[in-house]
């Protein structure tokens, strides 16, 4: 039986996994990519000798599978085994995470400490009516105190709208078994045994050249292997005729063509796939795709002297007085991303494509960084060398209240009319994955394909335990992910 011919859009972690399989099983493989570079958001971006990791990528995951394939990637040596450390800056001082009971009681003090557990408390005695919003579940189950303190200023720079306009949808996904409360309560009030307490990974693995060295790799595996990827070339149109897809065209700098396909796998947001279909989409199925939303993002990049590095790999802002709402520090994650004696902090800013900042020049967006740095008395000023600016656009599918039910009829239209489409990954399924769990709905798709199973990959990431949580008696290091803003793990 000849092996199925299938056209991939998209590659990054997703698009790039389900080309890694097919080639592997000897199938024909084409890849189209409408940016420059592979690896989506996972991409670690190059300026002047400089290396930067879009959004910070742990190495870390309770999928076997996925496990197995980064190693098959890259060797062994390629990886760094790195120590994961993350703080809170809020009013002008940093919060260990997890809470440490010292830190948590110089910081907040013991009266406002106290009264975070009485908050707690009342919450779970009266919690609020509307849970539906973000604000109302969270404070449900950490409290009002805690939720101000810890929730409402990073996620309201993250989402751009306020808590009570974003659904719950994403805290519950997020959130899961390790909270904040917990966290303050056992600070407070320690138990005699603490090994039932769910702990966050100490350590992680990262390639040493940045997350963008693994697509970069994958990417020369699956051309080895007969595949094609094509960089700078967008999927225009997803032809369909008699209940499948049937072809794809793509416009590159030679302009439009037309490339047959048995299956299509697609990375691209959910939305985008909608309106590229030919013929068109029925108008509640357009209309669905056009109010999903996205989030847009972009880091400002300062270089300064050693001395103001930190060994956080990252510092979550919450600081109403600036727009910045997290910092990385580059030469945390690996020495490779930074060079002798300076490091890079990565200043970032979540926004809108076409808002101020989206559209300043990058000199202005380079001096609010630095001025913002200064303010917040991570450097001295007159510290930075040095600047760049990382513009991505669509980082973050946007969990308004009526998402589910677009995502819903999407899916509903596409599985009846276009069965072999596939939409994966984050953006091509509007789920707020991860990159392992991006990677397993490739995966699955790619056994879909070639072996005729019907699992479902929108079950992937809806009732499991989150990857960077250890369990009690768990081997490894396996750490929590942070409740308070989201603490992102592969992509």
């Amino acid at each position: 039986m000849t092996a199925p011919h299938t056209v991939i859009i998209g590659a990054g972690p997703a698009g790039l996994t389900a080309a890694y399989e097919l080639t592997k099983r000897n199938a024909t493989v084409e890849v189209f990519e409408a940016d420059d570079v592979v690896g989506g958001i996972s991409r670690t971006v190059e300026r002047d000798g400089w290396r930067f990791d879009i959004g910070g990528h742990r190495f870390f995951t309770k999928v076997p599978q996925v496990e197995a394939l980064w190693h098959e990637i890259l060797s062994d040596e390629d990886f760094l085994l790195r120590p994961r450390m993350s703080r809170i800056y809020y009013r002008g001082k940093l919060y260990d995470y997890p809470l440490k009971a010292s830190n948590a009681l110089r910081n907040l003090g013991v009266f406002e400490a106290l009264r975070c557990v009485g908050s707690y408390l009342w919450a779970k005695v009266s919690p609020p009516r509307d849970q539906t919003h973000l604000a109302g579940w969270v404070t449900a189950r950490f409290g009002r105190r805690l939720f101000t303190h810890f929730f409402k200023t990073y996620n309201e720079k993250l989402w751009g709208v306020p808590a009570t306009e974003l659904s719950a949808d994403w805290a519950a996904q997020r959130i899961k078994n390790l909270s904040l409360s917990s966290a303050v309560l056992n600070a407070l009030m320690p138990k005699r045994n603490q090994k039932d307490i769910t702990s966050l990974i100490e350590e992680f693995n990262y390639p040493k050249y940045g997350p963008g060295m693994m697509w970069e790799r994958c990417a020369e595996h699956v051309e080895k292997r007969g595949g094609v990827v094509t960089l700078n070339t967008g999927v225009s149109a997803v032809h369909r005729a008699d209940g499948r897809a049937v072809a794809v065209t793509v416009t590159g700098p030679n302009g439009e063509r037309r490339v047959a396909a048995d299956h299509v796998v697609s990375s691209m947001p959910i939305s985008h796939l909608v309106l590229a279909m030919d013929p068109p989409a029925p108008p509640e199925v357009v209309t669905a795709a056009r109010e999903l939303f996205y989030r847009d993002f972009l880091t400002v990049a300062l270089v300064v002297p050693e001395e103001f590095s930190f060994p956080d790999n990252w510092i979550y802002i919450h600081a109403p007085e600036v727009k910045v709402g997290r910092i990385q520090n580059f030469g945390s994650w690996s020495p490779y991303l930074v060079k002798n004696g300076r490091t890079c902090l990565g200043l970032e800013y979540f926004l809108n494509i076409g808002d101020e900042l989206w559209n300043s020049p990058d000199a202005d967006l380079i001096a609010l960084g630095t001025a913002e740095l200064e303010r917040l008395g991570l450097v001295r000023p007159g510290s930075v060398e040095s600047g760049y600016v990382v513009r991505m656009p669509r980082a973050y599918p946007f969990y308004d209240f009526a998402y589910k039910d677009n995502v819903s009829t999407i899916r509903a239209w596409l599985e009846a009319e276009v069965p072999n489409v596939h939409p994966v990954g984050r953006n091509g399924m509007h789920r707020y994955n991860n990159a392992d769990h991006s990677m397993m709905t490739a995966l699955l798709s790619v056994s879909n394909i070639l072996d005729g199973t019907a699992h479902d990959v929108w079950e992937v990431n809806v009732e499991e335990e989150y990857h960077e949580e250890k369990t009690p008696g768990e081997h490894g290091t396996g750490r929590a992910a942070p409740v308070l803003p989201r603490d992102r793990v592969p992509g």
